[in-house]
């Protein structure tokens, strides 16, 4: 049946690999569920669970600051709402298109069933590109985005947060047009929000503080921690950044992070401060880092974070960045833990890999659910009309991704794959979906 179904993805959306590849992981955990629980088959349930509820696409025009007009294409796909209201975030980068808004919103429905919290799964975005635009640009055009997908947004129906080139700037603009155009103020219709407005404590850091923990919980089953281990980040944006900053407080090393334009080794460990300043605050190259940096730091262009030895790799850039070749390398430098901060970073034959080298591996709909679940918090203080401390917001954060952890290491082993974190979170998110489509019948 399934292979039926997945015959049928192919078929229905042709050219869409991304989109293939989510769905084919998920398939793959599933025989056994639909073996023991039957009932999962009824009505359809897996073709729905494959199909979005809505997929939008729009036209964007704006204007540059010499007075030109540009077109750029938006897109929100509602994927799932059977735990609550539409939650993902929205990604600005040429790459983004219908395909890739898709595959992020099927994770997305797994990744935030997981949290525990009440949220369903969607994604959004345009293939416009922030960099290199001036504050003013980025502002004509996030409100007309916003112009466009504001009817189909609310509290109670689809919460967008920030992704790959939406930060604090781009949800600043996003929520003042939507206060703009609907007239009311309706903090919880996006997260992301600056902390003087609606926003919460915590939620930069999220995502990558939420990874490491992740981490942590993974090597504790072996026995082992982080303290001492070496670390390579990929990337070197707020995940990747707050990533670096959480192992080193656990008492990690992290040597070294990359862009796309290349890598930068720092053997005494990255200088934090500087890497925020140079990237989150400039907006510059890493090359920029190893210059201010001096001679501690070496970059490599073109170079590869995979081919620098460590205990603990985490891939927080982008989709398919780390394939067999890199994994192997990895598996020869006695790596011990993949764990991914971007969404489906590690290629199929690269996951294969390091599980059959028993490499613990942790899919980024478990391990990068941190940021999604304190979006979700920010929902909750916005529903309160509250602040909570970052001490707080951090307690929770690490509560929820120890839950994380725990429920999909317990699902594996419940369904006879001991340590497959692959396996746990794909099928317990398939159940928490499936058992919510099941009692609400065929919609």
């Amino acid at each position: 049946m399934l292979e039926e179904i997945y015959g049928h993805v192919l078929r229905r959306n042709a050219g869409e690999r991304e989109f293939h590849q989510a769905v084919r992981e998920v398939l793959e955990s599933l025989p056994v569920v639909l073996e023991r629980r039957p009932e999962l088959c009824q009505a359809s349930l897996v073709e729905r669970l494959v199909e979005p509820e809505r997929q939008l696409m729009f036209r964007v025009p704006w204007t540059d600051d010499d007075g030109h007009v540009h077109v750029n294409r938006g897109f929100r796909v509602e994927f799932n709402s059977a735990l609550g209201p539409y939650k993902g975030g929205l990604r600005f980068h040429p790459s983004v298109n219908l395909d890739i808004v898709k595959f992020l919103g099927f994770e997305q429905t797994f990744k935030n069933a997981l949290t525990g919290m009440p949220i369903g799964g969607g994604k959004g975005g345009s293939d416009f590109d922030p960099k290199g635009r001036s504050d003013d640009e980025v502002m004509r055009f996030c409100q007309s985005f916003m112009t466009e997908l504001y009817r189909h947004l609310g509290e109670h129906t689809d919460v967008p947060a920030g992704d790959t080139g939406v930060g604090a700037r781009e949800i600043g603009y996003l929520f003042g047009q939507y206060r703009r155009i609907t007239n009311r103020y309706e903090a919880g219709v996006l997260t992301g929000k600056g902390i003087g407005w609606g926003g919460s404590h915590a939620r930069p850091e999220a995502t990558g503080y939420g990874l490491v923990a992740f981490t942590a919980e993974m090597l504790r089953t072996r026995g082992e921690e982080l303290d001492g281990m070496r670390v390579v980040v990929s990337g070197s944006g707020n995940v990747a950044i707050h990533a670096a900053e959480k192992a080193e407080q656990l008492g990690a090393t992290v040597v070294a992070c990359s862009d796309s334009g290349g890598c930068v080794l720092d053997e005494k460990g990255l200088d934090l401060d500087l890497l925020k300043q140079v990237k989150l605050v400039d907006r510059e190259r890493l090359d920029v880092y190893a210059e201010r940096r001096g001679s501690a730091a070496t970059y490599r262009a073109d170079g590869r974070v995979w081919d620098i030895p460590c205990d603990v790799a985490l891939p927080s850039a982008t989709q398919n960045e780390l394939d067999e070749d890199a994994a192997r390398t990895l598996i020869g430098n006695g790596v011990r833990v993949v764990a991914e901060g971007a969404n489906m970073p590690t290629t199929p034959e690269a996951v294969r890999a390091l599980r059959e080298a028993g490499v613990l591996f942790a899919p980024g709909k478990a391990a990068n659910a941190g940021g999604v679940a304190t979006s979700a918090l920010e929902m909750q203080q916005n529903a309160s009309r509250v602040t909570w401390s970052f001490e707080t917001t951090e307690d929770r954060l690490s509560e929820i991704m120890r839950h994380i952890h725990d429920t999909c290491y317990e699902t594996a082993d419940r369904y006879g794959r001991p340590g497959d974190y692959v396996a746990g979170a794909n099928i317990a998110g398939f159940e928490l979906v499936g058992d919510a489509m099941l009692a609400q019948g065929v919609i």
